[in-house]
């Protein structure tokens, strides 16, 4: 979770914005780079524009953070808590409030819950059907947002599901059918992005002041990769990194002999997050679907 708090801003929501939060600071006219709340090297006055609590890896589900060994999701939450008392110790309780309710959260998570927990690790497919799993994470997503909603949170992007069956490593492990994109697991996306939209619509309505929109990266991911011509790119079926199979993380820098030379003409710059182009696209179509929509939910409210 990401806390971006235009100070200065318009208090009517409409500075709603989501995904990359180095693109969405600038678009904010912010600084750059919203730092983490658990950096030793930014204090609270630093935190009092933007804080990162998000934890790579992580998801709704406890079990997706011990997979990797990860922040839990609600280990975030609690780190917000502490940051709410050392903002109210910094800035006086009413202003702290203020920042609070009207600063943008950004939540965006679930794809490593299917791709790194549930189709991954035999537990929870023993205990669910993928159905069942993703009603399972609807359930963990509306009782966190409800809760930061009790702790004055009011205006928040969550983010849907990408193509995530054409994520380069679920290509390499699909090669019985020639490395296409896996069509069950974009399904799933598709069926979790339409259940995140219904509880949107929902607490909207459930919450009063509570000004809340789904970010969904789906249709515009997956035109990228079908007509990558459209938007610059050659590659879309491999990453840029090493043989732009299976590498990610620590196996991805410039040093690896295999990485490509011109990230730019790929839309994934590792097995499993897009390039920095492909990032910015998605992010500026994003904003402007965004940007309609919390428009729309101020005049009409």
């Amino acid at each position: 979770m990401d806390v971006i708090s235009p100070v200065d801003g318009p208090p009517d929501g409409s500075r709603m914005a989501v995904f990359r939060q180095d693109f969405i600071s600038e678009a904010f006219g912010l600084k750059p780079t919203v730092p983490a709340y658990l950096d030793p090297n930014y204090n609270i006055s630093d935190f009092a524009t933007g804080v990162c609590f998000a934890s790579a890896g992580t998801g709704y589900d406890n079990a997706t953070s011990d997979v990797l060994s990860v922040i839990p999701f609600w280990k975030e939450l609690e780190y917000y808590k502490d940051y709410q008392k050392k903002l109210k110790a910094y800035l006086g309780d009413r202003k702290a409030k203020k920042i609070l309710r009207e600063a943008l959260y950004l939540i965006s998570l679930g794809t490593n819950d299917f791709l790194e927990n549930y189709y991954t690790i035999p537990r929870r497919q023993s205990q669910f059907t993928v159905e069942q799993y993703r009603d399972f994470l609807i359930g963990i997503a509306r009782n966190f947002i409800k809760e930061l909603y009790g702790l004055g949170g009011r205006k928040m992007s969550i983010g849907g599901l990408p193509p995530m069956g054409c994520l380069p490593l679920e290509r390499t492990t699909n090669f019985m059918n020639g490395g296409e994109c896996i069509g069950e697991y974009n399904n799933v996306a598709l069926g979790f992005n339409n259940m995140l939209n219904n509880l949107v619509v929902t607490l909207n309505m459930e919450l009063a002041g509570l000004k809340i929109v789904l970010s969904n990266p789906y249709d515009i991911f997956l035109q990228m990769i079908q007509k990558p011509s459209l938007y610059g790119f050659e590659v879309t079926a491999r990453a840029c990194c090493g043989t732009g199979a299976f590498e990610m993380s620590y196996l991805c820098d410039r040093y690896n002999p295999f990485t490509c030379l011109d990230a730019s003409e790929y839309v994934f710059w590792d097995s499993f997050h897009p390039t920095e182009k492909a990032n910015r696209i998605i992010s500026n179509q994003v904003l402007r679907q965004l940007l309609a929509k919390v428009s729309q939910m101020i005049c009409c409210r």
